[in-house]
């Protein structure tokens, strides 16, 4: 079975929605385009941002492989992540609607 981590980046402080969503679109274009391998690692995204506090949150979920590569790139592009807890894994199965969306590769 594929085991998956989960990646959860977030927002500036006070960041709006919509800047937060053009920055993690930049990201991701960047990804494709650039390191279309890894991107072919991340599996999923959840549908929606959630809030805590005065930050906006978005999790993905990616295979052990980008575990390392992942939160350097995600920092050097200035995005603020939680550290990748590597014991806590996901099924596909996991990753189901309407909370997650199965990203096309």
């Amino acid at each position: 079975m594929d085991e998956f981590l989960c990646v959860t980046v977030r927002s500036d402080p006070s960041e709006s929605v919509e800047t937060f969503n053009r920055r993690l679109i930049e990201f991701w274009s960047a990804m494709i385009r650039g390191w279309p391998e890894q991107y072919a690692l991340v599996y999923a995204e959840t549908t929606g941002f959630q809030t805590s506090g005065d930050r906006l949150s978005r999790q993905y979920l990616v295979a052990r492989e980008l575990s390392g590569w992942l939160p350097r790139e995600l920092a050097a592009a200035e995005i603020a992540h939680e550290p990748v807890d590597e014991l806590d894994t996901y099924s596909k199965f996991e990753a189901t609607t309407p909370e997650w969306f199965q990203i096309p590769h």
